[in-house]
């Protein structure tokens, strides 16, 4: 009996670790050396190739790390479910200021944290396409995904990739076949079409009071603060999507706040099995689940 329950401790422990991490530095901008934690599957084959995440932590551009306890558990799910889990450092351009995002930022200082954060988001996926052999990634598949800013990092990334870059030819090799959002928007929902559509997963809560649900300023700035922004949140998204006859997995959560930014791990099964069917099955799913806040 002694020897049954050591087997299966020691099966637990193996199953805790049943993926490498290997740190790299994909750019170095003036002081910013930025880097990404690749979670590789234990058992991966020499030549075999997994679809990839790519994930872009939250913190408003002035605080989070790629490594906080939330960003490793999610990447180690993905690499439990035969994908390679990234998870990126940014410039957190707004670290140190008085304003933050909030706002007292100014509507050009907040547009040009957003360009700035697409970029290096770029730079990161770049990075993974260059090396995609090495890293066991099949470059086709890469999935951009974040939390909060880092959702609205990755989303401008995906969907206005040309209204913030001005030298597009240096990312021609870098394309998304999905998207991850926790609590983002887009600065303009126009710039999706059917040519850069791509399966979108997004949580939202309905009473977000710093990312919008639907079209709205950001932070709800009144209209003469220096920060008035209109955002295109997760319900302007998804009906973009619906009427481009695009795949998308939209959880509203009826009147929720900026807590639905975290990580939903009780429905990453849901999300994966999600990319599953619509990017590796090219099935077209449109569906949209509503709940309501729990007391």
């Amino acid at each position: 009996m002694k020897h049954v329950i050591f087997l299966f401790f020691l099966s637990v422990i193996w199953n805790l670790s049943s993926q490498t991490k290997t740190t790299f530095v994909y750019s170095v901008k003036r002081s910013d050396t930025l880097k990404l934690d690749v979670y590789t599957p234990r058992r991966i084959k020499k030549s075999e190739k997994l679809p990839a995440l790519l994930w872009m932590h939250g913190g408003g551009f002035f605080e989070g790390k790629r490594n906080d306890r939330n960003n490793v558990k999610l990447c180690k799910y993905a690499s439990r479910n035969d994908y390679i889990g990234i998870s990126i450092s940014y410039r957190l351009l707004r670290k140190g200021t008085q304003s933050k995002f909030g706002c007292n930022c100014s509507k050009q200082e907040k547009l040009e944290t957003f360009k700035q954060a697409v970029i290096d988001f770029l730079d990161a996926a770049d990075f993974i396409v260059k090396n995609a052999n090495a890293l066991h990634i099949d470059a086709q598949y890469i999935i951009a995904g974040g939390s909060s800013a880092g959702a609205e990092g990755s989303l401008n990334a995906v969907y206005l990739r040309e209204y913030f870059v001005d030298s597009l030819e240096k990312y021609n090799d870098v394309k998304f076949a999905g998207v991850f959002s926790a609590a983002g928007a887009v600065v303009n929902a126009d710039y999706i079409k059917k040519t850069n559509a791509v399966p979108s997963v997004l949580f939202h809560g309905t009473n977000d009071q710093l990312v919008p649900f639907g079209s709205a300023p950001h932070h709800y700035c009144k209209p003469e603060s220096p920060g008035y922004l209109m955002l295109d949140g997760s319900e302007v998204i998804a009906k973009k999507l619906e009427d481009l006859e695009t795949s998308y997995y939209f959880n509203m959560v009826k009147e929720a706040g900026h807590e639905i930014s975290a990580v939903p791990f009780m429905d990453l099964k849901k999300v994966f099995h999600f990319f599953e069917r619509t990017i590796l099955n090219d099935e077209i799913i449109q569906t949209k689940i509503i709940k309501t806040k729990s007391p």
